[in-house]
């Protein structure tokens, strides 16, 4: 079993390559900031506590023991900063725990001497310890922790997340400029695709790429538009100089004929020539159609009353009277009539050489789906995709080819003008017959 692909339109598929462009831009952003920060921070962290040892030691080196008591109150009031002997029974638990603190530690033994010790707590009490020498007695010296520590998980992911915002958001702004004039150009080029050639793109558009691509789409619109109306003149004309010679032959044999069967064969060759010309006019249609609620089971019954030839064909209805599709009521009724007529030619049966057809329906959301079977002998599989190209015959309609090969080429291009589907496929064994299924949007 095939796996079915992802698809993303252009927008998601640019938004999600700038957003992850930025993302990783941002976390090299991040990642560079936090390698060229940590050092200078570090660095700035320990000089900062070794000027406050070297100034708290100096301090009480030329203070008297009167003095000194003073000074150590002061220094705890307006400093934060707390002085006390170290003892050899105290406890303490170590300040380097990660690559930031021991570069701490490192540098202040630099400054302070070897000895220095960096503690979190000392005897159960918290903070930023510091243990230095003056004239051979130890002391802790404590100071606010917050002075050393560096830029906290938070406040990244705060920063982080704040520019990830801005990215996702700067994203789809990218991402909806640079594609506003594809989803323009999409746009027109599917209003051509249903015979519209009034849609014109802007040719003043700063984007030189883009400008010469709509000024391109433009003149390729107005020269459809040129070939469409030639088309059309030139259909009208074929129609009318081909339809006077044909009605001249009709009344000149009808005139000049004696043989009745001459004269009836003559008849049967006009009206397969003007058939044939109705087919091609048929196909050729341009293609703005213009929906409307139809009655489905109307269209049919009027298009069923036409083939009134019972020993060639029978045609049995089951569509419901309340059935609506948005369509054409012409070009509906031409589509069934081309479906009923292919059925004629070559869906009879061979046990009673009659074409026996089905019509049903089925609701499928917001589709009607409606079936046309016959019970002839079918198509060859390999053959069932070419059954609706121009001109193409099967084995059956080449042996009497009285048409002009368009006949199902005229349906499928008339659905699809209708915003429908159709296709062809084979009863299920063992049944025979060819199905034709027509979806339409179901009428309000």
């Amino acid at each position: 079993m095939a796996r079915k692909r992802v698809t993303l339109s252009l927008f998601w598929r640019t938004f999600i390559l700038l957003g992850v462009l930025l993302g990783f831009g941002i976390f090299a952003w991040v990642q560079t900031f936090r390698a060229l920060e940590f050092e200078p921070r570090a660095v700035q962290a320990a000089q900062q506590l070794a000027s406050l040892v070297n100034l708290s030691r100096a301090a009480l080196r030329y203070a008297d023991s009167i003095n000194r008591v003073t000074l150590l109150k002061t220094i705890s009031e307006q400093e934060s900063i707390k002085l006390q002997p170290s003892e050899k029974a105290d406890r303490y638990e170590p300040f380097e725990t990660d690559r930031f603190t021991r570069r701490i530690g490192q540098e202040l033994r630099s400054r302070l001497g070897p000895t220095t010790i960096v503690a979190t707590s000392v005897n159960d009490t918290p903070g930023l310890w510091i243990d230095f020498t003056i004239e051979n007695d130890r002391y802790w010296l404590q100071v606010d922790p917050g002075r050393v520590q560096a830029v906290a998980g938070r406040t990244w992911f705060i920063w982080v997340s704040i520019a990830l915002l801005a990215t996702i958001l700067g994203s789809a702004g990218v991402a909806r400029l640079i594609n506003q004039p594809l989803k323009q150009l999409s746009f027109a080029a599917s209003r051509i695709r249903e015979g519209e050639f009034e849609s014109r793109l802007d040719e003043e558009t700063l984007t030189s790429e883009i400008r010469e691509v709509n000024m391109g789409f433009n003149r390729m619109a107005r020269e459809l538009a040129k070939v469409e109306e030639d088309r059309a003149v030139m259909l009208a004309g074929i129609s009318h100089d081909l339809r006077t010679p044909l009605a001249r032959l009709r009344l000149e044999a009808e005139m000049s004929v004696n043989d009745e069967e001459a004269r009836r064969n003559m008849a049967a060759d006009i009206d397969q020539l003007d058939a044939i010309i109705d087919k091609f006019m048929d196909y050729a249609r341009p293609g703005e159609v213009k929906l409307v609620p139809v009655h489905l089971s109307s269209v049919v019954d009027r298009e069923i009353a036409a083939f009134r030839d019972t020993n060639q064909i029978r045609i049995v209805s089951r569509v419901a009277i309340d059935t609506k599709v948005m369509a054409d009521d012409t070009e509906l009724g031409r589509v069934l009539a081309n479906l009923f007529e292919n059925a004629r030619r070559y869906g009879r049966s061979a046990n009673s050489g009659i074409a026996r057809v089905e019509v049903t329906y089925a609701r499928t959301g917001p589709w009607v789906i409606i079936t046309v079977r016959d019970h002839g002998a079918g198509v060859p599989p390999e053959k069932l995709p070419q059954l609706t190209t121009p001109f193409f015959r099967g084995d059956a309609a080449r042996t009497a080819a009285t048409g002009a090969g368009l006949g199902l080429a005229v349906v499928e291009k008339t659905v699809m003008r209708m915003g429908g589907t159709f296709e062809l496929s084979n009863a299920m064994p063992p049944d025979t017959g060819l199905i034709a299924r027509l979806r339409l949007k179901k009428a309000p």
